[in-house]
């Protein structure tokens, strides 16, 4: 199990090596493992979902720490969609349902593409792995 002070180490020590200047705490409101937030250019994580994940992540053959790294990389590519895109993101909250899920697939693929190209050599097949593990979620498909 890694504790808070665990996973802010292994974030801080990956964002000073990818020269990233964001903020990041910990939130154990959170529902997910860990998310980017644009307006307060801040990561936060929550340590459980994290431990959670990662023991959904058992027959990748990666080691705790790696599989932060991940995730944090595919919530980096948030980061970088958002800096990269200007998008009127007044769509997410007041556009129409259609309009409003295009723009969710489109930031989502985005955000997997630009993590991806954070992940060192080493990590890009276990990275996939995770994004194939994530389609199959969200299909409702778990094997």
């Amino acid at each position: 199990m890694l504790y808070i002070w665990n996973i802010e180490r292994i974030v801080k020590a990956t964002l000073k090596e990818l020269n990233f200047d964001i903020n990041y705490e910990s939130n154990n409101d959170l529902t997910v493992p860990m998310s980017y937030n644009v307006s307060t250019k801040t990561i936060k994580f929550n340590y459980l979902k994290v431990n959670g994940y990662i023991g959904e992540l058992f027959k990748l053959k990666e080691s705790d720490e790696n599989i932060v790294k991940l995730i944090l990389y595919r919530v980096l590519g948030y980061y970088l969609d958002f800096k990269k895109n200007k998008r009127d993101l007044k769509i997410l909250k007041y556009g129409e349902d259609d309009e409003i899920e295009e723009l969710q697939l489109e930031i989502e693929a985005n955000a997997w593409e630009y993590g991806r190209t954070l992940v060192p050599e080493s990590l890009v097949q276990s990275y996939d792995k995770i994004r194939e593990f994530e389609k199959m979620r969200k299909k409702g498909v778990m094997s």
